[in-house]
């Protein structure tokens, strides 16, 4: 992640101390942004604050100032969440995830806090696509399926940001449909070559936790007012296999649109390249 040209901002970001969002705190600070995590957990720190999203009072104030901590930010990435399907029954994610996501934008608004970037999900694209995909590559431009509870909020949650945009034009919001994230020490379990429908459930796609904040920092960066969402997976796919014979094997009566590649992710990540200059740099080949 390159500070050459960045505007440096003071950001709280939520789920501070998850897989994904422990990393964009890392590297957000190590290209010279300021950030407050808030979290539910994690260790006692200058730069955290103990914060329940359901609450909304206490996000309000955590969003306006703490102790000594921080007194107002520029911006706000909001990753906290249960982060899957399945890791709560489906009344608790639906209520925590969606409640959270709310009191986050809708404070955020009111405390005129106008860059916002938000953890969407790849599962809104139709995972794990038990009813195959309209066409590969799947990219941006058709209807939303979610197939989960989990999936459903982050539709809404989508759907929630567009509206709050309509009333407050100068707001920008950004959602990212995060693909499975991975650490470097994940790795250790590729290749996935055995049995293709072991990872056909998100086209054989993946995204390293580094470039996952590289995109947080590009949306933060160039996006306009308004809302716009884009996927962000890693430019290849977790397997040895080629895409053509993946296809073929798994969704023999799908639709191709354009080149499939050899490796190249069939989660297509090309408006993220054209719009935000996101460009994967980690991947688990050698």
């Amino acid at each position: 992640m390159t500070c050459a040209t960045l505007v440096r901002m003071r950001i709280a970001l939520t789920g501070s101390s998850g897989k994904l969002g422990s990393v964009v705190a890392r590297e957000l600070r190590a290209a010279g942004h300021r950030v407050v995590g808030l979290d539910r957990v994690g260790e006692r720190d200058p730069d955290f604050v103990q914060i329940d999203l359901m609450n909304y009072g206490e996000v309000v104030d955590a969003l306006t100032s703490v102790n000594d901590t921080h007194d107002g930010v520029d911006a706000l990435v909001h990753l906290g969440a249960f982060p899957a399907p399945g890791l709560a029954p489906d009344v608790a994610t639906f209520h925590n995830n969606m409640l959270a996501t709310f009191n986050v934008f809708w404070a955020a608004t009111k405390l005129g806090i106008t860059r916002i970037v938000h953890a969407s999900s790849e599962t809104v694209l139709g995972l794990p696509f038990d009813v195959p995909p309209p066409y590969i590559p799947v990219d941006e431009e058709y209807p939303a399926r979610p197939e989960s509870v989990y999936s459903l909020v982050k539709h809404l949650e989508e759907q929630m940001a567009i509206e709050l945009v309509r009333w407050n034009p100068q707001v920008s919001i950004t959602a990212l449909r995060f693909s499975n994230v991975m650490w470097p020490e994940d790795y250790a379990a590729f290749p996935f070559d055995e049995d293709p429908r072991q990872r056909k459930w998100n086209l054989w796609s993946y995204i390293d936790a580094r470039d996952g904040a590289q995109a947080v920092e590009r949306a933060l960066q160039s996006a306009p007012a308004g809302f716009d969402r884009f996927i962000i997976a890693a430019a290849d796919t977790v397997t040895t296999r080629s895409n053509a014979d993946l296809v073929a094997d798994v969704f023999p009566d799908v639709p191709i649109r354009g080149d499939l590649g050899e490796h190249d992710t069939m989660l297509s990540i090309a408006k993220a390249r054209r719009l935000l200059g996101f460009e994967p740099r980690h991947t688990w080949r050698p």
